[in-house]
């Protein structure tokens, strides 16, 4: 007796594949849906004749025609495609909306824009399935790249290959220095990535973000410092000895995300009505005050009085401005 099919010992799971399949490549050929299940052709023909006695039963506990799967039997017998034109159950699964698929399409559309950190051509396969998937066609949507796409590239290039960096660096105070830097470790917070490096200007560890860098040059210079002689911490932000410390009132709902800014060892004092006091650090005032806006009615400086009147200053500064656009 000759060998059964090796489908054959699991039918079942044979038909799961082969219907989803079947629906992601339309009018596919009898000859391409058996080299991509490697099986024979006669055989494949055959499985693809017995998907329409399956189905589930409807309301009534019997099999009705729109309760069982179909095929287009006139392209099956005289072109060899196979086209499903009845799905039972799969059309009835829960789908993304198309603003749904929309977002996630602009999600993956990110990733691919971010040089070296994707799989394009998977990406490209996810894509058209979500959007073919979808319960209505997604609206159409185009990311474009990151501004810091060059300059990622020639980081990573500069990591790889060990060689230290230039280029001008504009601080959080609107100040611009060109900057030598040892790279080390590239990384990203939400949407904004950092190069955490070694600063030959200030003699000690720094972080850098991407976007605020200028004029960007590779050098063939070795490092004088790598990540495997410098101790870098888990955290993208690490305490110093000329950070601010300020105290805050920080309501409960945003401790979660806003870790990075607490003092070790700090503690949360409740102070009433879903709030918590505490102490933060921040490198300067300028970076409190985007703090501060960032988290509009969740966060209130108590003190120092310099840190409260900087703040201050600079909400009513903008409350004018705002004031004299739209007047």
């Amino acid at each position: 007796m000759s060998p059964r099919p090796a489908y054959a010992a699991d039918r079942l799971a044979f038909l799961l594949s082969v219907v989803p399949y079947l629906i992601d490549h339309p009018g596919v050929s009898v000859a391409d849906a058996a080299a991509h299940f490697a099986i024979p052709e006669k055989d494949m023909r055959a499985q693809v004749e017995r998907i329409t006695g399956m189905g589930v039963p409807g309301s009534t506990k019997t099999y009705g025609p729109e309760d069982l799967f179909d095929i287009d039997w006139d392209a099956l017998d005289e072109r060899d495609e196979i086209f499903i034109t009845n799905r039972v159950v799969i059309d009835d699964a829960p789908r993304f909306s198309a603003r749904e698929a929309a977002a996630l399409i602009a999600g993956l559309q990110y990733l691919q824009a971010i040089p070296g950190t994707a799989d394009t051509e998977a990406l490209d396969g996810l894509i058209a399935k979500l959007a073919r998937g979808a319960s209505a066609t997604p609206p159409s949507v185009a990311i474009g790249n990151p501004v810091a796409d060059a300059s990622l590239e020639l980081i990573r290039a500069a990591l790889a290959t060990s060689t230290r960096i230039d280029f001008d660096y504009l601080n959080a105070r609107g100040e611009r220095e060109r900057r030598p830097v040892d790279p080390l470790r590239l990384e990203s917070r939400d949407d904004v990535w950092y190069l955490r490096g070694w600063c030959h200007k200030r003699r000690e560890l720094r972080n850098f973000r991407v976007d605020r860098m200028a004029d960007l040059t590779a050098t063939t210079i070795p490092v004088q410092h790598t990540a495997a002689d410098v101790v870098l911490s888990e955290t993208l932000f690490d305490p110093s000895d000329h950070d601010l410390v300020v105290e805050v009132r920080l309501a409960t709902s945003a401790i979660p995300g806003f870790a990075e800014y607490l003092q070790n060892g700090g503690t949360l004092t409740p102070d009433g009505e879903g709030f918590v006091r505490t102490r933060i650090r921040v490198a300067h005032f300028h970076s409190l005050k985007r703090l501060v806006s960032s988290l509009a009615g969740l966060l209130v400086v108590v003190g120092p009085p310099e840190a409260r009147r900087e703040v201050a200053e600079w909400a009513l500064a903008g409350l004018t401005q705002y004031r004299s656009t739209f007047a």
